[in-house]
């Protein structure tokens, strides 16, 4: 069975009643006052140099201060107020632009191309760290040889190089509430991006190689 945590209240009735110099029962108070006033707002963090630095700008001491070992009732009167309120709810994991972009576009085929598109971007980008990493880099600057009877325009069907020609045309990326902006970028209302640099260039190069 769990055993539920003392009161801070409690507490500080307990580290009061052992005495002291009027400063220390004047800080310990305010010190509790202002947990409590953590508590009831909702937070969860009451880590000794969280509630430090609060103190500092309530000008009750300064944040280092509660680490000084005359100071362990302090900290103990905040460990209270801690286990009282129990573990800090984990922060939701923050969703990449991109992709929170992505499942804004209502129509699954472009959807689906343009997650393969930033899947075949991410990729590249990890390669690139990975060659960054290395000291040494041998770039071997042969061309490549294309295959005599198939070109790039093999790799798709005919829907989905109309849903790619869709996905970065004025039409549908005005009607997303995005713009296109300089070297292929599109950027949302606000102006951040949604697909980097290159996105919508490096798309129509493709579909312009399908046609020649």
């Amino acid at each position: 069975m769990m055993v539920q945590a003392k009161h801070p209240d409690i507490h500080l009735a307990e580290l009061i009643s052992k005495g002291g110099r009027p400063v220390k029962l004047r800080n310990l108070q305010a010190i509790h006052e202002l947990c409590r006033a953590q508590y009831e707002a909702g937070t969860r963090d009451f880590s000794v140099a969280s509630i430090g630095k609060l103190c500092e700008r309530a000008g009750i001491l300064t944040a280092r201060g509660l680490y000084n070992a005359p100071l362990a009732d302090y900290r103990a009167l905040i460990e209270s107020w801690a286990a009282y309120a129990g573990p800090s709810i984990p922060k939701p994991v923050k969703q990449l632009a991109s992709e929170d972009y992505l499942m804004r576009i209502d129509d699954p085929a472009i959807r689906a191309i343009v997650q393969g598109v930033i899947a075949e971007r991410n990729k590249l980008k990890a390669q690139l760290n990975t060659l960054k990493a290395n000291t040494t880099i041998v770039v071997d600057r042969r061309p490549l040889q294309a295959p005599a009877s198939h070109g790039t325009s093999a790799v798709f069907t005919d829907s989905e190089r109309k849903a790619l020609s869709k996905a970065v045309s004025p039409e549908f990326i005005e009607s997303q509430g995005w713009r296109e902006v300089d070297f292929g970028e599109v950027v949302n209302s606000r102006g951040r991006t949604v697909f980097d640099p290159g996105f919508a260039s490096g798309i129509r190069k493709l579909l312009s190689s399908w046609g020649r």
